[in-house]
């Protein structure tokens, strides 16, 4: 970060801002971790450390060219992805291996989040690289659902709530917007829909599920209900991306950066409210349990009905309260009272209060009825 920090952007295929968020994975599960390491064991992980250094710097002076030019004489369609796919590749190989240096043949129990972030993401990249567009059916066909439900709501919208001029008109992966601010048409493929936050959430939360000490009947609803979630918030970001062509802007540029960053800023918030959720409930389980072992009171070990409920209702509070948070800040945009390169700052504020609220609302309010 500190040899090149411009390049720790959101934007899909262009950033490094990935590795921020496989940081602060990492940092999450080493916190309070204590654990001895050889000092020959950490000699190799700063070895391994130096290569993996040593690959970034190199790749302004050729090294980048290389592996460009790679892509193109294997026919790879999106070079950009291409590229970035290795930077990932290497990143995620480098934890990978040094997790295993620093806590052995267990290390996927200790701290695998980052790795298989990392690795999921390159992952995605090679999907986009190699079968770019819609030319990967399987991951496709979701996109039509998605664009339906969008038409759905923003004509809720426009009826219920506010003039937002002829709405969208969704076929197949084609969306024609006509807007407050004239036509816009968009052709949505599965990278932009959401699917690549699918496939990373799955990955990371296998990761926690499966080192978790629960019952597997819990891990298989709470995957099911987060990736239920990760479905609305896709949707929910398509919605935000369609009102701000309709009500904020036809420009293609100006758009053009709020799409490139919306999906990762929804995503990782969503994806940090989940697990905090995951965990505080289990915790409550737990304690439930430990209290009950000392008594005559007997409980069931898995997560109740209400918990689930619970869990339920703060994955539709959060998709909501996004929703709005965006709405009004488009608004605002409409109304010239957010303009320049402050829109781009509010729309990372507007992520605040639904994280926050959603947080506080299940640990201070519903958290006392688990």
């Amino acid at each position: 970060m500190a040899y090149d920090s411009e390049s720790f952007g959101l934007a899909w295929n262009e950033g490094r801002g990935g590795f921020i968020f496989a940081m602060a994975f990492i940092a999450a599960e080493l916190i309070g971790l204590k654990v001895q390491v050889r000092k020959n064991r950490l000699f190799a992980v700063l070895v391994l450390a130096a290569l993996t250094i040593g690959y970034f710097v190199a790749l302004p002076y050729g090294l980048k060219d290389s592996i460009q030019k790679t892509g193109e004489e294997n026919k790879v369609a999106l070079i950009f992805s291409w590229v970035q796919m290795w930077d990932f590749i290497v990143m995620a190989a480098f934890t990978g291996v040094a997790s295993f240096l620093l806590f052995g043949k267990n290390w996927y129990k200790i701290a695998s989040a980052g790795a298989i972030f990392l690795a999921g993401n390159a992952t995605v990249l090679a999907l986009d690289a190699f079968f770019p567009y819609d030319s990967l059916g399987a991951l496709q066909f979701i996109v039509p659902i998605y664009l339906q439900i969008d038409q759905s709501i923003v004509s809720f919208i426009d009826q219920n709530v506010m003039d937002v001029g002829r709405g969208a008109v969704a076929r197949g992966n084609l969306l024609v917007l006509n807007g407050l601010k004239g036509p816009f048409a968009l052709q949505v493929f599965w990278p932009s829909a959401g699917v690549d936050s699918m496939i990373i959430f799955s990955l990371v939360m296998l990761a926690f599920l499966l080192k978790m000490e629960i019952p597997r009947k819990n891990k298989i609803i709470y995957f099911a209900i987060g990736a239920f979630g990760t479905a609305a918030v896709n949707v929910t970001r398509i919605i935000s991306l369609t009102l701000y062509a309709l009500i904020g802007t036809t420009d293609p540029t100006q758009w053009e950066v709020f799409h490139s960053v919306a999906g990762i800023m929804m995503f990782l918030p969503w994806l940090g409210i989940f697990l905090t959720v995951v965990l505080f409930t289990e915790g409550r389980r737990v304690k439930k349990l430990n209290a009950a072992s000392s008594g005559t009171v007997q409980i069931a070990s898995g997560i109740s009905y209400r918990g689930i409920a619970f869990v339920i209702f703060i994955m539709f509070f959060f998709v909501v309260s996004l929703l709005v948070s965006y709405f009004s800040v488009i608004v605002l945009i409409d109304q010239n009272k957010v303009t320049g390169q402050d829109v781009y700052g509010y729309f990372g504020l507007a992520l605040v209060p639904p994280t926050i609220a959603s947080l506080l609302l299940y640990t201070k309010v519903l958290g006392r009825f688990l």
